[in-house]
C-alpha cells in the first residue's frame, strides 16, 4: 500500500514501513538498546532520504522511549537521579551535534556522512556484540566458574566531585554520567539514534549501575535526548513528518511491548548473537550502497497543495505555517502514542490475568 509523505515527498510502502518497525522494536524490546541504529538505515534502503529519516527515527524513538520507560516506572526499575545526570551532558551534546548537523548540511555533505558513520559503527558495534555473546555461550557450554573482574578502572573513574546515588548504590564523579550523555546526545543529533546501544554497556562497565535498573533509566534519558533532538530537527530543518512518525511508532510500539514480554521469558544470549550478525549485515550493505551500487537518485515527488488528501495538506501546511507548534505537536503527538502503547499493555495484562483467575475458580 502506497502512501506519500508530504514532507519528505516520496512514496512510501506502508506495510513494509509498519512491518520493519515492528520487528525493530521486538528487537528493541529484548534487549534494552534502542532500534535506531537499525531502523534510520532501513528507512534510506527504503528510500526515505538521510535528513528525514534521522528526524522522523527521532520522533520514533521518542514514542518508543516513552512506552519503555513507562513499563519500568510501573516496575519502579530506573533510577531518575542518574538519569537527569545524563540528561544534563545529553542536553549539551545535542545542541553540539545539530550545530554539527546543521554545518555538514550545509557543505553537502551530509548523506554521506551519516551513511558512513552508520557503516562503522553498526561494524564496531555488531563485531563487539558478536564476540561477547560467543564468550557468554562458550562460558555457559563449559559451566565455567571463572570469575570476572570486577573492578575494571578507566581514567573517568578518577574524575572529582562525586556524588550518592541511593537508588544505584553508587558513589561516582557527577562528570561520569554528564560526559556519557554529552557522546550520547552528539550521536543522536547527527543520526536519529537514542543512543541506547552506547548508554547501556556505558551503565554497565563504566558505571556499573545495577543491570536490572539499566534498560529503564536508558529509555528515561532517551526520552529527553529525543525530545530536544526531534524539536531542534523541526524548527530548523522542517523535516518531521507525522505520517511517517505514525507508521514508525505504531509498528515500534507494539514490538516493543512483545519484546519486552519475551525478554521476560527467554535467554536472549543467542539471540544476541543474531542481533549481532544482523548489524554486522546491515553495515555491510551500507557500505556496498554507499561505495559500490549503482546510484539511483531517490524520486522527490513534489504534488501540489490540492493533490494532498485533507490529512497531508493539514500536516503540510502545518509544518510550513507553524514550525515552533508543529515542532512540539510532533512531540507530544509521540509521548501520546507511547504512553498509550505502555497502559493498553498493562490493561491487557490485568485483564488476562483476571481471566483466567475466574476459569480457575470455575474448575475449583
Amino acid at each position: 500500500m502506497e502512501v506519500y509523505l508530504p514532507i519528505a515527498q516520496v512514496n512510501i510502502n506502508a506495510v513494509e514501513i509498519f512491518l520493519i518497525s515492528a520487528i525493530v522494536g521486538v528487537l528493541s524490546g529484548l534487549f534494552g538498546v534502542g532500534g535506531g541504529f537499525l531502523m534510520t538505515p532501513f528507512l534510506i534502503f527504503l528510500g526515505v532520504p538521510p535528513t528525514y529519516a534521522v528526524s522522523n527515527e527521532a520522533n520514533n524513538i521518542l514514542a518508543t522511549s516513552v512506552s519503555g520507560s513507562t513499563t519500568h516506572y510501573l516496575k519502579n526499575t530506573l533510577d531518575y537521579k542518574m538519569g537527569l545526570m545524563i540528561v544534563v551532558g545529553g542536553g549539551i551534546g545535542t545542541f553540539l551535534g545539530i550545530y554539527t548537523f546543521s554545518y555538514l548540511k550545509l557543505i553537502g555533505t551530509i548523506d554521506t556522512v551519516i551513511s558512513l558513520a552508520y557503516m562503522y559503527i553498526l561494524a564496531i558495534i555488531g563485531t563487539l556484540m558478536l564476540v561477547e555473546s560467543l564468550s557468554e555461550i562458550d562460558r555457559i557450554k563449559r559451566n565455567s566458574l571463572e570469575k570476572k573482574k570486577l573492578h575494571v578502572h578507566y581514567w573517568i573513574h578518577g574524575l572529582p566531585l562525586r556524588m550518592r546515588f541511593p537508588y544505584s548504590k553508587l558513589y561516582v564523579s557527577i562528570f561520569t554520567p554528564i560526559i556519557i550523555g554529552l557522546i550520547v546526545g552528539y550521536i543522536a543529533a547527527i543520526m536519529g539514534i537514542g543512543g541506547a546501544f552506547i548508554l547501556v554497556p556505558a551503565l554497565i562497565y563504566l558505571v556499573k549501575m545495577p543491570t536490572k535498573l539499566v534498560p529503564g533509566t536508558s529509555l528515561f534519558v532517551t526520552i529527553f535526548v529525543s525530545i530536544i533532538v526531534t524539536f531542534l530537527h523541526s524548527i530548523n530543518y522542517g523535516s518531521i513528518d507525522l505520517v511517517l512518525v505514525f507508521l514508525l511508532a505504531t509498528g515500534s510500539i507494539i514490538g516493543v511491548q512483545i519484546g519486552q514480554k519475551l525478554g521476560e521469558k527467554i535467554n536472549s544470549s543467542g539471540l544476541r548473537v543474531l542481533l549481532a550478525i544482523l548489524l554486522l549485515i546491515v553495515g555491510i550493505a551500507i557500505a556496498y550502497d554507499t561505495f559500490f551500487a549503482f546510484k539511483i537518485e531517490t524520486k522527490i515527488i513534489k504534488l501540489s497543495i490540492s493533490e494532498l488528501n485533507f490529512f497531508s495538506k493539514l500536516v503540510y501546511k502545518f509544518s510550513k505555517e507553524s514550525a515552533l507548534t508543529y515542532g512540539l505537536i510532533s512531540i507530544i503527538f509521540a509521548i501520546f502514542l507511547g504512553a498509550s502503547g505502555a497502559l493498553t499493555r498493562k490493561l491487557f495484562s490485568k485483564f488476562v490475568k483476571k481471566m483466567l483467575f475466574k476459569s480457575n475458580t470455575k474448575k475449583l
